[in-house]
């Protein structure tokens, strides 16, 4: 069984979206997409330096446009075949489209009002993230909370990313807990996945009011706590409430174990979630899309582990 996954903030780098553009119709797509949303995507995908896309009410909208475009130049979903698919953090916004629950044009405008209004929540108070690498579950998670630190994103293969004030994550390079290797600091905005951003999901609420889900066409695996969900409806009040809440990366993966997942693809840009499944799905097939050359290994995998 294939998944599709869709990497979440922090992926982006300066010009990924380049050579995308160059595909036939690429360009033309992301310039509908941006006028629908009112963001010059294609500007900041392969103009904008990293510190422009750092920003929060771009990125979003620039890496779920990424995801979107490098998946339909591997082929249309029901082509693809896939059995399952997920997204991290705003990933899952990508994968909702991908199982039909929202049309593109419609999860780009919410992902949209999402970056904008995690961007202004990120505004009231200075907060980081930082990805810590080693140690025991058991051991960091009260070691975050005793530092006033949330568990953010529990990523599985040995990485926990810790969302807090500023102080609070830098009491944490001066004291990591045991077992921890390196404690890496993030390319983001603020600490994204906790009480930090609740600011945020009224607004989000609000938009999703006026959107018509679909039930997802394929299984679509939540970040909320590693489950399949069947009804789009749910879909979106997932993706309105994860804003404010943890990311559970380690239980979505146990979940593509459960369902007999033999091989993953990562859409653009690629990297972060198939280093992830390298270490903690030993067995699974693993190809990232990072630039079109990578299409060509992506189609032989899809052919070899697509659903009937």
């Amino acid at each position: 069984m294939l998944v599709l996954v869709a990497p979440g903030q922090g992926a982006q780098t300066p010009g990924f979206l380049t050579p995308w553009l160059e595909l036939p119709g690429a360009a033309d797509r992301v310039a509908a997409w941006s006028d629908a949303i009112g963001l010059d995507l294609a500007h900041y995908g392969t103009k904008a330096d990293a510190d422009e896309i750092r920003d929060t009410a771009v990125a979003q909208p620039l890496l779920v446009a990424a995801g979107l475009l490098s998946a339909a130049a591997l082929g249309d979903v029901a082509g693809i075949a896939p059995g399952a698919v997920a997204g991290h953090s705003v990933g899952e916004f990508t994968a909702a489209a991908f199982a039909g629950v929202l049309d593109d044009t419609a999860a780009l405008r919410l992902v949209r009002t999402r970056g904008l209004a995690m961007a202004e929540a990120a505004a009231i108070t200075e907060t980081g993230m930082s990805a810590l690498l080693g140690g025991d579950p058991e051991v960091t998670v009260p070691h975050l909370e005793k530092l006033g630190l949330t568990p953010a994103n529990v990523n599985g293969a040995g990485q926990i990313v810790a969302a807090g004030t500023l102080e609070q994550l830098a009491a944490l390079a001066e004291d990591k807990p045991e077992g921890v290797r390196r404690v890496v600091a993030l390319q983001v905005a603020g600490a994204f996945h906790t009480h930090h951003m609740a600011p945020a999901v009224a607004k989000l609420e609000a938009a999703a009011k006026e959107l018509s889900p679909a039930d997802p066409s394929v299984a679509y695996v939540s970040n909320k706590d590693g489950r399949t969900v069947a009804t789009g409806a749910e879909v979106v009040s997932r993706l309105v409430g994860q804003v404010a809440n943890p990311v559970r990366w380690d239980l979505c993966m146990e979940t593509f174990k459960e369902l007999g997942v033999t091989a993953l693809v990562e859409v653009c840009p690629g990297g972060t979630l198939t280093g992830l499944a390298k270490r903690a799905l030993p067995g699974v097939a693993t190809v990232a899309l990072k630039t079109p050359d990578d299409l060509d290994a992506a189609r032989t995998l899809v052919a070899e582990h697509a659903s009937a």
